[in-house]
């Protein structure tokens, strides 16, 4: 499985706090070897990724019509570049960083794609 480009996954997702369906969370190898770099730098888990893109504290727009799933962590943020794909999301990278005041939008924005 080592050459495979992306690892799909069937997980639970509520949206909006509204009734349960089911989504894909797709892994590009990128996002896979990311996570895995910031798991050893401050300890964010594949599952912790998994949970913030069911369940993010703001959904923003990203570059190239991608979305980004983030919420706060610790002094910053965990923020996952995605794309939504017909009921599953690609996760493009994963990072955290200390900037949340350049990331993190008002109110208005949270949860909306």
């Amino acid at each position: 499985m080592k050459d495979a480009l992306f690892f799909v996954k069937e997980q639970e997702f509520q949206h909006q706090g509204k009734s349960t369906v089911r989504m894909n969370i797709i892994w590009t190898k990128h996002a896979e070897e990311r996570q895995k770099e910031w798991e050893k730098k401050i300890g964010i888990t594949r599952a912790e990724v998994e949970n913030l893109l069911k369940n993010p504290q703001q959904i923003v727009p990203g570059d190239m019509d991608a979305f980004v799933a983030q919420s706060k962590k610790g002094s910053g943020l965990l923020r996952v570049p995605f794309k939504d794909t017909g009921g599953s999301r690609k996760i493009l990278t994963i990072y955290w960083t200390s900037k949340t005041e350049k990331y993190w939008k008002g109110e208005e924005n949270e949860n909306k794609i």
